[in-house]
């Protein structure tokens, strides 16, 4: 879309291609300058940066983490690599995101740190959660995958938080086909994050003549991207204000035109509050039940339009079963996960929105 191949070319010729080079720098300025972040470090993957926010968050095995169940595996597999137990809560009905007055309930002695999933880029309610974790001395970590240059209260999803994670996947909004970063909102946190991050030695005090040699003094790993994704991401970065621009007047349009068959019955488009900025990842609607929606999503695919579900909870996953526990009913999350579609949504589908629109419109009144 905008300079890509450009930056990748002068990555190239500047010879550092192994990562923290000139590219991951200016990515991590950007970032830093547009969400008020103490730290930005960038990383290889969203998971690698919940990965690293697990360790910065002490997790010691048999912690507890509170968690939504309707999220992507990484947010909980972050902290089980830990020895820690996520604790699932509902999610609410209308943002889907966790249920923030069932958290406090879910607390107990071992509780470590509560982990805000800001699900199709919509902002958890942030004011409560922080509260709650002050009240209990509890770290807040944002799961801000979907949510790169979404607000809550004109403050940056993955700002809010002790800790924030970003993905640049080829999914989301802004991408380097993988990647992700780490937003260190706890300026305590910082002189550690930078040590795990260069695989737990002091390298970045050397580099910045706070030292005279580096060598091994953490915990950590090989976090770091390379400098080819670095510059990818750089140009997406300059060029997120006309994307995010385009996928909101796409996700508008959808939300227009569809609005009568939700006020008929026929499926519920997404349920947005004042104060909460999205940057329209997502589509999503609801059908009134499981069957309904595999009979819709069949048509649509015979049709030749890819409407999609989304996550099968951890709570009832294999491996979630195992490691996991939950508080109370997850009565909403399982609605959730049987009755959600995803529309198609993407750069470029601007000259087919109309007839995806009458497809999915027709299907409901024929």
């Amino acid at each position: 879309m905008g300079k890509e191949l450009t930056y990748i070319a002068n990555a190239h010729a500047c010879g550092q291609l192994a990562g923290n080079g000139i590219y991951t720098k200016k990515c991590q300025e950007w970032i830093e300058q547009n969400t008020g972040s103490s730290k930005v470090l960038l990383t290889h993957s969203c998971t690698a940066a919940l990965e690293m926010a697990a360790i910065l968050a002490d997790i010691q095995p048999s912690d507890e983490v509170i968690m939504p169940s309707y999220t992507f595996v990484s947010t909980a597999n972050a902290f089980v690599l830990r020895g820690g137990i996520p604790v699932f809560v509902d999610i609410r009905s209308d943002t889907l995101n966790i249920d923030e007055s069932k958290i406090e309930a879910a607390i107990t002695s071992k509780t470590k740190a509560i982990v805000a999933v800001h699900y199709a880029g919509v902002a958890c309610e942030m004011d409560t959660i922080m509260t709650i974790a002050k009240k209990h001395n509890l770290m807040v970590i944002e799961d801000a995958a979907q949510g790169v240059l979404s607000t809550y209260k004109g403050r940056k999803l993955g700002s809010i938080g002790n800790l924030g994670c970003y993905s640049f996947h080829e999914t989301k909004n802004i991408i380097s086909g993988e990647g992700g970063a780490l937003l260190v909102n706890d300026k305590t946190l910082v002189d550690r994050a930078e040590i795990l991050w260069e695989k737990g030695t002091n390298r970045n005090l050397f580099f910045r003549g706070e030292v005279d040699k580096y060598t091994w003094v953490d915990k950590g790993s090989s976090y770091l991207p390379g400098e080819i994704t670095a510059a990818f991401l750089f140009a997406q970065l300059e060029e997120s204000k006309a994307i995010t621009e385009r996928r909101i007047a796409i996700w508008n349009r959808y939300h227009l035109d569809l609005q009568n068959l939700d006020e008929e019955g026929f499926i519920r488009r997404p349920v947005l509050f004042a104060g909460m900025e999205h940057n329209a990842h997502m589509y999503q609607i609801l059908l009134p039940n499981l069957s309904k929606r595999t009979a819709f999503i069949k048509a649509m695919k015979d049709l030749g339009v890819g409407c999609v579900f989304h996550y099968v909870p951890l709570h009832n996953s294999p491996y979630g079963l195992k490691s996991s526990r939950t508080h109370g009913e997850l009565s909403v999350t399982t609605m959730v996960a049987d009755r959600l579609v995803r529309l198609p949504m993407w750069l470029g589908l601007e000259p087919h929105q109309r007839e995806i629109i009458n497809l999915i419109s027709n299907y409901f009144y024929d």
